[in-house]
């Protein structure tokens, strides 16, 4: 399991992270303060809003999903 904090800027930058982690046969979760949300969830990621720093915990390895994740990196 690791964690990464993102922070997505726009509707597009959402689609194309959900539509990353739905290729991933693991647990994916994002989280913004005390709220937890299912990463594979277009309308539950939508809702924590844009431009806030988010972390995204894995419960496994994906080369491409990490290579989404550097794309979305807060450095």
């Amino acid at each position: 399991m690791f964690e990464k904090k993102i922070k997505l800027t726009d509707r597009d930058d959402v689609s194309a992270f959900v539509k990353a982690a739905g290729k991933c046969d693991f647990d994916i979760d994002i989280s913004y303060d005390h709220i937890l949300i299912d990463a594979k969830s277009f309308l539950g990621v939508l809702g924590l809003g844009f431009s806030r720093e988010l972390t995204v915990t894995c419960g496994g390895r994906d080369e491409n999903f990490e290579n989404v994740l550097k794309e979305y990196a807060v450095a």
